[in-house]
């Protein structure tokens, strides 16, 4: 009987060290974070001396050229950059729009063209509107009321939706197949409402798509403001036949060479099982790209600084992955994901830094059930730092190639209230991301990846046949 007791409380004080192990461990980490961070100070460089970084363009090669250096000034054990191939799509001057509800009357209003976008005829695009709220609009409609007309899709984000990546998907079909859907009716334009949440004078940008449309069957697209798409949509119950106009001078281009920047950290005991933390080096080119996804790359880059600098040296591989064309192509990602399996590698566990720079509040996880619940277990961990989410959901764009039974991928989740209010558009700025919120983000990262490589995944049971 001593034994036994003697045994059980063993276990319970192996509990409490492991317990208290973690939690000073943490606590290192955030503290490191919020006092000696770096993300801020790479984000401010990214932001503002290199802006925007489209793939393809010079800035994009810039950023390249900028994250490899920090990367090796952080004493890794390795950093390279691996060849993707991505499409290079121009803006061009920038556009311009009005509608005219009588002769010589007109009103002017904020558009941008959609990513992928073919340009308007030299001289513009001017025809009457259709309003739709909607692709399943069109069918309703028919030919007869969209041919020669420019296609006004309506539909706003969803307010009442708490999750507002779940609104914004409720939404985003218009603007990436609207333009192929509309052309099958004979329309000769569209005009997409922006997504987001609040009413403001900021078109907001993306990515579209054409599908099997032949190439001289293709038309342009834009996307328009809120306030914009509000004082179009009751003008047009007003006066159905107002006529729209817009320009715009964008441009496909031929494929370029760019690339992924990565650093690691080799495995002291577990080299083969490797660990990914990672965010899209690419962004539009409206804004200077600071919340997508210029946050997510300098947090990842501080995770493993962070560790460095409180001592920790990882069991596993370690790499950061900073992902180049996420916005239109996904060809970073896919990149990533065929090299890594040409060369047999071993991913245990990716986690993606894509949502914004943004207060964290937790983490979705897309695992088996016993790793979703392994993660929650460590709930307690966290929550002194407020962060109280964690469920099972998406991890990210750029991981989700990696995707195979056997690992775990996760997302950061900031609070997403604001996002929409920058995400693709002019606004997204460095002036509008906190220092502290982006800090607290690299740190729960840290904290996330120091446990993963600390007691490991669980791995897929294998069934017999």
């Amino acid at each position: 009987m001593r034994t036994v007791l003697f045994l059980a409380m063993l276990m319970v004080s192996t509990f409490f060290f492991a317990q208290t192990e973690d939690e000073k461990q943490i606590k290192a980490i955030y503290d490191e974070a919020l006092t000696n961070g770096k993300a801020y100070d790479w984000l401010n460089y990214l932001s503002n001396q290199i802006g925007g970084r489209l793939s393809g363009s010079v800035q994009a090669q810039q950023a390249v050229d900028y994250t490899k250096a920090q990367l090796d000034s952080l004493g890794l054990d390795k950093v390279w950059l691996q060849p993707v191939m991505v499409p290079k799509w121009v803006r061009g001057i920038p556009e311009f729009a009005y509608f005219e509800t009588k002769p010589g009357l007109t009103t002017n209003v904020p558009i941008c063209a959609l990513g992928g976008s073919v340009a308007t005829p030299d001289g513009g695009l001017k025809a009457n509107v259709v309003e739709v709220k909607g692709i399943e609009d069109l069918e309703k409609l028919g030919r007869n009321e969209i041919e020669g007309k420019i296609v006004f899709y309506n539909r706003p984000m969803d307010p009442t939706l708490i999750n507002t990546f779940a609104s914004y998907s409720g939404c985003v079909d218009q603007r990436y197949s609207g333009a192929a859907e509309a052309a099958k009716y004979g329309a000769v334009g569209v005009i997409v409402r922006s997504m987001n949440l609040r009413l403001d004078d900021y078109p907001h940008t993306g990515s579209m798509g054409y599908g099997d449309t032949p190439v001289n069957q293709r038309i342009p697209a834009a996307a328009i403001s809120t306030n914009g798409a509000e004082l179009l949509s009751t003008t047009l119950k007003l006066n159905p036949n107002a006529k729209f106009y817009f320009k715009q001078n964008c441009k496909q281009l031929e494929d370029v060479q760019s690339y992924n920047v990565i650093g690691q950290i080799t495995g002291s005991t577990y080299p083969e099982e490797i660990m990914v933390v990672g965010g899209h080096l690419d962004s539009w080119d409206l804004g200077d790209g600071s919340h997508d996804d210029g946050a997510g790359c300098v947090q990842s880059m501080d995770v493993l600084r962070l560790l460095k600098e409180t001592g920790y040296r990882p069991k596993r591989t370690l790499r950061v992955v900073l992902f180049m064309n996420e916005e239109n192509g996904l060809r970073g990602g896919n990149k990533y994901a065929e090299v890594a399996r040409s060369k047999n590698e071993r991913h245990i566990f990716a986690l993606e830094s894509d949502s914004g720079g943004f207060t964290p509040r937790g983490f979705s996880i897309d695992a088996t059930p016993e790793n979703v619940q392994q993660i929650q277990g460590w709930k307690e961990l966290f929550e002194p730092y407020l962060i109280h989410l964690f469920y099972e959901g998406g991890s990210g764009a750029d991981i989700g190639p990696l995707k195979d039974e056997g690992i775990v991928l996760a997302g950061l989740r900031p609070d997403s209230q604001r996002y929409f209010d920058h995400h693709h558009a002019e606004n997204d700025t460095f002036e509008h991301v906190n220092k502290r919120e982006l800090e607290l983000g690299a740190a729960t990262m840290a904290s996330l990846v120091y446990l993963i490589d600390k007691y490991g995944t669980i791995p897929t049971k294998k069934i017999k046949g």
